[in-house]
């Protein structure tokens, strides 16, 4: 795999990889024994994605190198290609891009001497999203095949609910979508479910927001969103008993779920979050290998005690 761009990409055996190369990063500590930059090039507001792969990198030795988008020559007309080049030209080791194009990676295909990580493609793609999502999900059931996983919210506009069905399905797992019927995108080809039955017979509930920034003209108070599409405390009260909540953020509290519900027993949403920290660390280490650009034998272990349960081999 020459750059890491999207789930289609992905076998399942690399999937696995990656899962298990995360847990290993989770219940120790490792380095990579060489001085690399990895430049992080975000063309769209992002938090839990730039920040998780800034203290990815940082936790494995790498120096991150920060593109601030309205600081730079971006806004003089320069290209995304001559951005990547120039930071490939001043020593960057690895990109990591988000943009708001679907297709960005096109732009750069096979013109650059150093890995690609897409930390984000339009309504496209979102493959360490659909990652980490998958870890969590592993550390809850320790398997895919049959669970029941509903995706519900803008699927529409959204790169998480694309990358998610398809990582999620490729695994074993069976997936659905819920939600307002003009925020569905029923050419994805998976079932769609009312929200009541989504609740009901869900292992996992995955709840989007609605990305008002990539539409326009669905307008809805947030009360009455919540009420009629949203989890509120009464649905998640008939969730399964074993039943978990995932969110891949930003939350709107109060809109696509209840804000009690974020930190509830069954929400997993900040156990995501920390995950996502452990599968960028896989995904970096995977594509620097994969370049020979380190080797396995420069990927240090420095802790002796294992701080985590790992959990069972995949």
């Amino acid at each position: 795999m020459r750059d890491f761009i999207s789930v289609q990409d992905l076998s399942v055996a690399e999937i696995k990889y990656l899962l298990e190369t995360a847990d290993r990063f989770r219940t120790h500590d490792y380095e990579i024994s060489k001085q690399l930059f990895a430049a992080n090039l975000f063309f769209e507001p992002s938090t839990r994605t730039k920040m998780s792969f800034i203290v990815a990198e940082r936790k494995l030795g790498l120096e991150p190198l920060e593109l601030h988008a309205e600081m730079s020559s971006i806004k003089k007309g320069e290209t995304l290609y001559d951005t990547a080049r120039t930071f490939e030209a001043i020593g960057a080791n690895v990109l990591v891009i988000r943009h708001e194009a679907d297709d960005w990676m096109k732009e750069l295909n096979e013109k650059l001497s150093i890995p690609v990580i897409n930390a984000g493609a339009g309504t496209k793609d979102h493959p360490t999203q659909s990652l980490l999502d998958a870890y969590t999900i592993y550390q809850e059931f320790e398997c895919f095949k049959d669970l029941n996983i509903t995706i519900a919210g803008d699927v529409k506009h959204s790169r998480v609910a694309r990358s998610n069905a398809e990582m999620l399905s490729k695994l074993g797992a069976n997936v659905y979508f819920t939600g307002a019927p003009e925020l569905m995108d029923e050419s994805l080809g998976y079932p769609i479910l009312t929200l009541d039955q989504a609740v009901e017979q869900s292992d996992v509930l995955m709840l989007l927001r609605i990305q008002h920034e990539r539409h326009h003209g669905f307008i809805h108070a947030a009360i009455e969103y919540l009420e009629k599409y949203g989890l509120t405390v009464e649905r998640e009260r008939k969730m399964q008993n074993h039943a978990i909540i995932l969110h891949p953020g930003p939350v709107n509290r109060g809109v696509e779920i209840d804000s009690s519900l974020v930190e509830c027993k069954r929400s997993r949403i900040f156990n995501q979050m920390e995950n996502g920290v452990y599968v960028r660390m896989a995904v970096l280490t995977k594509q620097l290998l994969n370049w020979g650009i380190i080797h396995d034998d420069q990927i240090k272990k420095c802790d002796t005690i294992e701080r985590k349960q790992p959990i069972r081999a995949m």
